[in-house]
């Protein structure tokens, strides 16, 4: 027994994956549904097929399709004009929509309330989201986004940081939140550039702010910025 759990290959295993990961998510789970969304979930069966994703795949080769069941089991759909999206802006983010709170961003959501902050994966095969496009985390995260702004409807918020520079890149929000967004469905994307004290170095008139505005307008999207 000593043996086996002073093994390189059983540790190995465990290097970079929140401990007791499956606690936290079933948990967490069970308090989302006692306490926000009293919906019929099956807890342990959305375990059971976040297992199935991640298990029998290599660490650099879990795709977003194979998230496909777990997203099957869990889903949600959101009243119109209470999308909040951003980037850059974390922590204001989430101030943000404590205040205001009318507000609902993708850690609001089943699958983002189960699974933030979380890691799993080996750090030794797949150290960074940059390191494999079929990253374990990354997909995960790259489904949960594109179905959030599928859902995207009326009034939506896009908070960006305009005291760096890009404000607006291709990341997430840039790329697969951006493009799954419904004309047709949203009325209009109201952009809102914060900065901190000492000033910005973006706004709605000056940088990379101006490609986002440009992506909307070729694409047929009301818009405001402040």
């Amino acid at each position: 027994f000593i043996m086996l759990l002073l093994c390189p290959c059983q540790l190995r295993a465990q290097l970079g994956t929140t401990p007791n990961i499956k606690h936290i998510v079933v948990g967490r789970c069970y308090n989302y549904i006692t306490l926000v969304d009293p919906s019929l979930y099956d807890c342990e069966e959305i375990w059971r097929q976040f297992e199935e994703a991640v298990v029998r795949q290599s660490s650099c080769n879990v795709t977003v399709e194979d998230y496909h069941q777990m997203f099957y089991a869990m889903p949600q759909t959101w009243p119109c004009d209470r999308f909040l999206f951003w980037s850059k802006t974390r922590a204001l983010m989430h101030s943000y929509a404590a205040v205001v709170r009318h507000f609902w961003t993708l850690e609001d959501t089943l699958v983002g309330f189960m699974f933030n902050d979380l890691i799993w994966f080996d750090f030794s095969s797949c150290p960074q989201w940059s390191a494999c496009r079929n990253h374990p985390v990354y997909s995960l995260w790259r489904q949960a986004s594109q179905k959030f702004a599928e859902m995207a409807c009326g009034n939506i918020t896009v908070l960006l940081n305009g005291s760096i520079v890009n404000a607006f890149n291709r990341n997430m929000f840039g790329s697969v939140e951006l493009d799954s967004l419904n004309p047709q469905r949203v009325d209009y994307v109201n952009i809102k550039v914060v900065t901190n004290l000492e000033g910005p170095y973006e706004s709605c008139s000056q940088g990379s702010v101006l490609d986002l505005i440009q992506i909307l307008q070729s694409r047929d999207f009301h818009w405001t910025c402040t």
